[in-house]
């Protein structure tokens, strides 16, 4: 089984491109922000040391974490959002490797794990390649705003607060260029699975 891990920026179409890679080649696809956010679910194993710590202030009214609430702490406090990171990404990482053992079990060809943090996580220990999907920043905030609605400042500081794509190149084996119409975009991708 080969195990890519896929990583970039917002808004550089990484969700395409896992749709393509599961339609086209049955390849399994592992996200680790829907795995992070069910371990931080009530009752989960990341749920009652974020409480513990932040409060219950961060609850809403079913006792679910209220992620607007805890972003607003986190995203304003580098050491607060550290300790979150510390409490949810080795479980993440944990979950992950319980995934690809399951996986490996069923004889998957093709495991994709998506994660904005590959790099700092060191998801390279687990996976055979990262592979990087670039964009340039004005295409990507062209996209965000028209896709999802955001406003170009909220933009600018999402972009700004991620690696810079030279931080991605150094990190990972493989740059999936997704500038252009996907067409152009797919025919990178039957190459590079044609060369694994």
């Amino acid at each position: 089984m080969k195990i890519i891990g896929l990583t970039g920026g917002v808004g550089s179409g990484k969700t395409q491109i896992l749709g393509y890679l599961n339609s086209k080649y049955g390849a399994t696809i592992c996200q680790t922000d829907e795995i992070g956010k069910k371990l931080q679910k009530k009752g989960a194993i990341c749920y009652k040391n974020i409480v513990e710590h932040f409060g219950e202030d961060i609850l809403d009214e079913k006792g679910e974490l209220d992620r607007e609430k805890l972003a607003s702490i986190v995203f304003q406090n580098a050491e607060e959002l550290a300790v979150l990171n510390n409490m949810v990404h080795p479980a993440v990482k944990e979950e992950v490797r319980r995934i690809i053992a399951k996986e490996e079990r069923k004889n998957t060809n093709l495991l994709i794990v998506e994660s904005a943090l590959l790099i700092e996580d060191h998801y390279e220990e687990i996976c055979d390649e990262l592979w990087y999907v670039y964009v340039k920043n004005d295409v990507r905030k062209k996209r965000l705003i028209y896709s999802r609605g955001y406003e170009p400042a909220k933009v600018d500081s999402i972009i700004a607060a991620q690696p810079h794509k030279d931080t991605y190149m150094k990190h990972c084996d493989r740059v999936i260029d997704n500038n252009g119409v996907f067409a152009e975009t797919q025919i990178q991708l039957d190459r590079i699975v044609a060369d694994l």
